[in-house]
């Protein structure tokens, strides 16, 4: 199935948002993995540059993407990278849309955070929308500096198609807003490396049209 039959087509009023996760890196591909916020900074490993390229591919043989918009993380910008040279456009970064600031718990594992953060640990995973990751972010903290910067995105775009490659917890937390979930449920939402959210913006109203499509991974590791 290809995106283009997914993608509304273009009206004047109409913004249409592909939003994206980053392809993967070595801490995503660690068993078990670790957290890398916005601290660690990695370029994608050979999975994820695969992944993107496959992205690249899929996205160009689809409706017209107007503008790529990305993380100014090196992860985020490889990927939009690779969405943008089958398009021949260039990424712009959007510095608001960095990963979550996981603070203490930076670099390790959800088992070692358990041992070693235990009331916190608890705190965040029952509410992580007012309970922050230790000396880092809230669900909530990072919704407040993100919703903003994607809204004016939308707002900018009327009637085009804009990609934004962002990551795993910023895309969780915006999704959770436009479901009308709430917030603290965003961790349940499924954020696979390269998926693809269908986010169609009209008159005021946001939707999510499809979430996390993988059509483009077939037969790569994800």
């Amino acid at each position: 199935m290809k995106l283009s039959k997914m993608v509304p087509h273009p009206e004047t009023d109409v913004t249409n948002l592909l939003l994206i996760r980053h392809g993967a890196t070595p801490p995503n591909e660690q068993r078990p993995f670790i957290l890398q916020g916005c601290g660690i900074n990695p370029s994608l490993s050979e999975s994820g540059q695969k992944q993107a390229a496959a992205l690249g591919q899929f996205l160009s043989s689809t409706s017209p993407i107007h503008h790529v918009y990305c993380s100014p993380m090196i992860r985020a910008r490889e990927t939009a990278e690779a969405i943008c040279e089958p398009l021949g456009l260039t990424p712009q970064e959007v510095a608001e849309i960095h990963e979550c600031d996981v603070g203490l718990w930076e670099g390790k594992s959800w088992d070692i955070i358990m041992q070693e953060f235990p009331e916190a640990y608890d705190a965040f995973i029952h509410d992580p929308y007012q309970n922050r990751y230790e000396g880092g972010e809230s669900y909530g903290d990072v919704l407040n500096r993100t919703e903003p910067a994607i809204q004016s995105l939308l707002d900018r775009h009327l009637g085009e198609t804009i990609v934004v490659v962002a990551h795993n917890v910023v895309n969780r937390v915006y999704l959770a807003r436009v479901l009308g979930l709430e917030i603290s449920k965003a961790k349940d939402l499924a954020q696979t490396n390269t998926g693809i959210n269908l986010i169609r913006y009209q008159q005021g109203e946001t939707k999510v049209i499809t979430m996390n499509s993988i059509f483009h991974l077939n037969g790569i590791p994800h």
